[in-house]
């Protein structure tokens, strides 16, 4: 998804996100520039309640996630905003956007992983960050926006 579109995707999403965590998490990652990972499932979806459930917990309390943002949107109850954030209609999808002088990074993996898979996704995330800021700052750039 382009910068360009991912900038009107997320603040018109959080129109559709009512009181939810989606909302909060998107504004905490604007204002401080962490990476924001957002787990799009519904109840019904075992592979979702395994990473709702089991990995994501698993990681939060280990401080793994620390230094990013967690949102979970609900298919069923937020279907807008889910078909705005999923890449295709399999779900679990865990997507994590990254802020960037240039835009957002975005990433997905599609079902349910391990801990350590999802920690390399945020890392990326982290690392798409730092080398953009970087290049920004190397290059006499500015990295904020």
């Amino acid at each position: 998804m382009s910068g360009l579109t991912i900038a009107w995707l997320l603040p018109a999403s959080l129109l559709a996100a009512g009181p939810g965590d989606y909302a909060d998490a998107y504004r905490q990652s604007q204002t401080d520039g962490q990476p924001l990972l957002v787990l799009v499932g519904a109840d019904w979806c075992p592979g979702c309640v395994t990473m709702k459930q089991g990995v994501l917990p698993r990681l939060t309390q280990a401080g793994r996630l620390q230094g990013a943002h967690l949102a979970v949107v609900n298919l069923d109850y937020e279907s807008d905003l889910a078909g705005q954030l999923m890449r295709g209609g399999t779900i679990p999808q865990l997507i994590v956007f990254a802020k960037t002088p240039a835009g957002w990074h975005r990433e997905q993996i599609t079902g349910a992983t391990s801990d350590a898979a999802v920690e390399a996704l945020v890392s990326r995330a982290r690392a798409a960050q730092a080398t953009a800021a970087s290049a920004g700052r190397s290059s006499g750039g500015t990295t904020g926006r």
